[in-house]
């Protein structure tokens, strides 16, 4: 595992609690991201992964702690405050518009609040489209694409900036559980394709990712934190994964009805 010892985190949650109701999904959570990391969030379901995105994003505000974003403190939701980097979300169904085609729906925020010419953002839209595969596809629609061409899609609207505002790029991406539903094969294209982003000029060099796909974990992460009830259980590698004693990976890892993790029988 990388030594980030003595670097700004790019983000980091301090003492993060979340309660819905009666449930406490996060539990004084404390989550450390560097620049140039693939981190891998883990854990059963339920245990407030999602939720760590939305908070990340800005899409949330947690009952309690502290979120730093490159070092400052951030105060409010996503919309109140400016974040001193972008940050970039893929959802879990791809959230596209099904009455926009793949080219407005890729270029969406650029056509609501650039004064970029419509051909210019087509360029932009088309450049992005091909670097996830998916070159001419511009005028056809959600419902004309497979599952794993509208995650693709999804992609290249994470990653499409306005190039005259150049700190609008993102410097992250979060995937929500990105191969979600796709047969072995789509998984993989997937997968390929999020390390490709994560190397290629003009993708985003660092992503947080929730999945419970174990080829996902293994293909694309880095370091992975296992989260349960709310907690950062362990932390580690791939490679660790396998070799722990850690009773909640052990188990979650085997996929074994015994152990520390409970399950409805």
């Amino acid at each position: 595992m990388a030594d980030f010892s003595g670097t700004v985190p790019l983000i980091e949650l301090r003492g993060i609690s979340q309660t819905f109701g009666e449930n406490k999904v996060l539990d004084n959570l404390d989550l450390t991201i560097y620049r140039e990391e693939a981190l891998a969030i883990i854990g059963p379901s339920g245990t407030g992964k999602s939720t760590i995105l939305r908070i990340i994003a800005g899409l949330h505000v947690p009952d309690s702690g502290e979120i730093y974003v490159d070092g400052k403190q951030r105060l409010g939701l996503v919309g109140d405050v400016e974040d001193p980097i972008t940050i970039g979300m893929v959802f879990q169904q791809a959230a596209l518009f099904d009455s926009l085609t793949v080219e407005e729906n890729v270029g969406f925020l650029l056509y609501q609040n650039s004064q970029l010419p419509r051909r210019k953002i087509r360029e932009l839209v088309n450049e992005k489209l091909e670097m996830v595969g998916l070159p001419g596809i511009g005028d056809r629609f959600p419902a004309q694409l497979s599952g794993g061409m509208r995650k693709r899609v999804s992609f290249a609207r994470a990653i499409v900036t306005n190039q005259t505002h150049p700190k609008d790029s993102p410097e992250v991406i979060l995937y929500d559980e990105p191969t979600a539903g796709l047969d072995p094969i789509a998984s993989t294209v997937i997968e390929d394709l999020i390390r490709q982003l994560q190397s290629a000029e003009g993708g985003c060099s660092s992503y947080v990712m929730v999945t419970h796909q174990d080829s996902t974990i293994r293909r694309t992460a880095d370091r992975i934190v296992f989260m349960h009830q709310g907690k950062a259980k362990w932390e580690g590698t791939v490679d660790e994964i396998d070799t722990t004693d850690n009773p909640w990976v052990r188990q979650f890892a085997s996929g074994s009805v015994d152990g520390p993790i409970k399950v409805a029988r």
